[in-house]
């Protein structure tokens, strides 16, 4: 496998760009699987100032233009790479290759799916990770405000004026940066997400149980996986191991080396191309059909 560096030299010696050498490494990942794939990258870590990185509406684009002319029986891996973003976004997109593939989906996570990252894997039937990948907690944020801490401090506040009244003064001025709405909305928001996830498992990863296992086991992990108290920061990387030991069908990249090798490279392959070039977001297939997102700009390249 070509590491990182073996990439970069790649790139420097020949004549070809980023577009080509990337979809060179996914077209042999293609072949070895056999099964559409799609990468769904941001550059939040190369661009982090930029407000689009995360998930959100105008990605339906991208995956309407590459998943145009696939054929659709053969399943879809879905190799994703992101920080998260809008929780409404993230369910019409799940829903969106869930109608055309079915249950067929496979999520591939390099290095990071967080948040709502996090949430379009547990829609697949099941996830491939490496020894270094995380997942994230699924706990909503508010306009980068996490919702369960909001909630946590309402409720912390509460206990503690009613217990001492003479701890208001203290608390107005807290409780006052918040708008009056905020808490309830908070609230909508954890429900929203918590039960769209078990939703997801239940009838994708865990369809294969009985009714009352599959609901069991999808309200455990979500538990988990939305527990604030639990992952104490929105930031917090899950590791594979991790991830199997709360119950998600995990894969880890090592015990297949020929598969590990494909999926890095391409990995490699776009973190290049989101650190050297404008693009801060690509949703791309195997065959070079892509839609990727630059600064000010679109650009739909043609297949190469």
């Amino acid at each position: 496998m070509p590491d990182w560096n073996q990439i970069l030299n790649e790139i420097k010696a020949t004549d070809t760009t980023h577009d080509s050498i990337r979809r060179r490494y996914l077209k042999k990942f293609h072949q070895i699987t056999k099964r559409n794939v799609i990468i769904y990258y941001s550059g939040w870590l190369q661009k982090p100032n930029l407000n689009e990185v995360g998930v959100n509406d105008a990605d339906m684009n991208g995956f309407m233009t590459v998943i145009h002319e696939l054929d659709r029986s053969k399943g879809l891996d879905l190799v994703l790479h992101t920080p998260g973003g809008n929780i409404a976004a993230t369910e019409a997109i799940v829903n969106y290759l869930r109608r055309l593939f079915g249950n067929d989906l496979r999520a591939f996570v390099p290095q990071l799916a967080m948040s709502a990252g996090t949430m379009i894997a547990c829609a697949c039937k099941e996830i491939f990770m490496g020894e270094h990948s995380s997942l994230g907690p699924i706990d909503p944020q508010l306009s980068n405000i996490p919702a369960y801490g909001v909630v946590e401090e309402f409720e912390r506040a509460r206990q503690e004026i009613r217990r001492d009244p003479s701890t208001i003064p203290i608390w107005q001025p807290i409780l006052a940066k918040y708008s009056p709405t905020l808490v309830g909305e908070c609230e909508k928001a954890i429900k929203w997400a918590n039960a769209m996830v078990i939703q997801w498992l239940r009838t994708g990863m865990f369809a294969e149980l009985k009714e009352e296992a599959k609901q069991q086991k999808s309200e455990d992990i979500v538990e988990k996986l939305a527990d604030h108290s639990l992952s104490k920061t929105h930031e917090r990387h899950l590791s594979a191991d991790y991830c199997k030991q709360i119950g998600l069908k995990v894969h880890l990249l090592e015990s297949d080396e020929k598969l590990q090798d494909a999926v890095l490279s391409v990995h490699h392959t776009c973190i290049h191309t989101l650190g050297a070039t404008p693009a801060f977001k690509i949703i791309e297939n195997h065959s070079g059909k892509a839609f990727i997102q630059m600064a000010h700009q679109v650009v739909v390249p043609g297949k190469s």
